[in-house]
């Protein structure tokens, strides 16, 4: 097991750049077996959870080759085998595997995922979806078992914005017979980049970025060559770590339209920033305002910036709130936060109060998920002395070389065994 260590206090400078979005890559590469062609996906980031995944995808017979950010898939030889729980447990984006296997094979069997413990996350809006499409559902407590003699395209809506839910619907749609029409369609960007990456294989897919899809379904498509778009919740984690630090920081690859709840409120809370073509500048800040926030779906707040921005909100003159409308476990990490002397009223699993601004200090803490770790990160950043984070390993899962793109823009952190 590692830890990470951080001398708090010193203030961020510099370029940096962020890596691919890990919410965009999963299921693009879950896609890539769709086909029996070979693909090849560029900005892929190097991230526990795409390692876990290939691993998986290895088991079941594809070929996979990675190196510098370039992953190329060959699934001729896929097999469709039951997938067990140790492969699956690490990692809840395995679940947008369903609907190629089905697919490819017309049948599939996955033990239920694992990945973050931040509260229930049912795959009841998954079920759905699949019953629409004509799938037999054959789930115990411990295996979800999909049939489908074949697919058949259907007008039907969603019964919650769910993302990865809808991920399935679109893969499982591009190969059904006849137009599909999905209503109530989640369409964060990495939804969007999702179509965008099938239909160059050949897919028909209309509606992208709205919350409404036609879809017609095809007999086949090649084999998928696409660059994975940027993560929108690494610019806006980097954005936050300048504010806090009260740094100068220019993050390339950052595209405004992504994020407009977020930059709305940045603006909010008085932190000084500029957008450019790709790119944002975050100025140094001071005099932060209180903001209160309510998590949602796209284009609403994210709320795998919630925790990172209840750490900005630390550092904010005045009393702020927190509305996490979407888990039930992904206010845990304010407890931690509390240990480092922030003042905070926790009301409920969805609510909480932020009394700002509070001096932090280091101290040993703990990263409860990824985006809880990230926010551990930033407070470490922002207190006086010395923090010591462990379970990093929810960090590793969603965050490229965190560690040194931090300290290229002069931060105080490493990682000891």
């Amino acid at each position: 097991m590692s830890n990470f260590i951080i001398n708090g206090g010193e203030k961020l400078k510099g370029t940096v750049k962020v890596d691919g979005s890990k919410n965009a890559a999963l299921p693009i590469i879950s896609a890539c077996l769709l086909t029996d062609k070979p693909s090849i996906l560029t900005n892929v980031p190097d991230i526990a959870d795409i390692h876990t995944l290939l691993s998986i995808l290895e088991f079941l017979g594809a070929k996979t080759e990675y190196k510098n950010k370039v992953l190329k898939i060959n699934p001729k030889n896929l097999k469709n085998k039951k997938i067990p729980h140790k492969l699956v447990s690490k990692i809840r984006g395995s679940i947008v595997l369903l609907a190629p296997l089905l697919a490819r094979f017309h049948e599939v069997q996955l033990s239920f995922p694992g990945g973050c413990v931040i509260g229930k996350r049912p795959i009841d809006a998954h079920l759905h979806a699949f019953r629409e499409l004509g799938i037999k559902i054959i789930s115990d407590q411990e295996i979800i078992h999909l049939k489908a003699p074949k697919l058949t395209g259907k007008n039907f809506s969603m019964t919650e914005m769910s993302v990865t839910a809808t991920e399935n619907a679109i893969m499982a749609a591009c190969l059904a017979q006849g137009k599909t029409t999905i209503r109530l369609a989640a369409s964060e960007p990495h939804i969007q980049d999702l179509c965008l990456a099938i239909n160059k294989a050949g897919a028909k897919i209309s509606g992208v970025g709205t919350h409404d899809l036609t879809i017609n379904g095809v007999k086949k498509i090649k084999g998928l060559t696409h660059k994975i778009t940027s993560d929108y919740l690494e610019v806006g984690t980097f954005a936050i770590a300048a504010a806090v630090t009260g740094g100068h920081v220019i993050i390339k690859d950052a595209r405004e339209n992504h994020l407009d709840s977020f930059w709305q409120k940045m603006k909010e809370v008085g932190v000084n920033f500029q957008h450019r073509q790709n790119e944002v500048e975050i100025f140094p800040s001071s005099n932060l305002k209180s903001a209160n926030i309510k998590t949602a779906v796209f284009p609403s707040f994210p709320t795998d910036l919630q925790a990172q921005f209840a750490v900005l909100l630390t550092q904010s003159r005045g009393i702020s709130q927190i509305f996490e409308s979407l888990f039930d476990g992904k206010m845990n990490y304010i407890f931690e936060l509390e240990k480092m002397g922030a003042h905070i009223a926790y009301i409920n699993n969805h609510e909480a109060m932020i009394f700002g601004k509070t001096k932090l200090k280091g101290c040993p803490v703990s990263s409860l998920d990824i985006r809880a770790g990230a926010a551990m990160v930033l407070a470490g950043l922002s207190a006086q002395g010395q923090t010591e984070i462990s379970q990093i390993n929810y960090i590793d899962r969603g965050y490229s070389n965190l560690t040194g793109k931090l300290r290229s823009l002069g931060a105080d952190i490493k990682r000891i065994n």
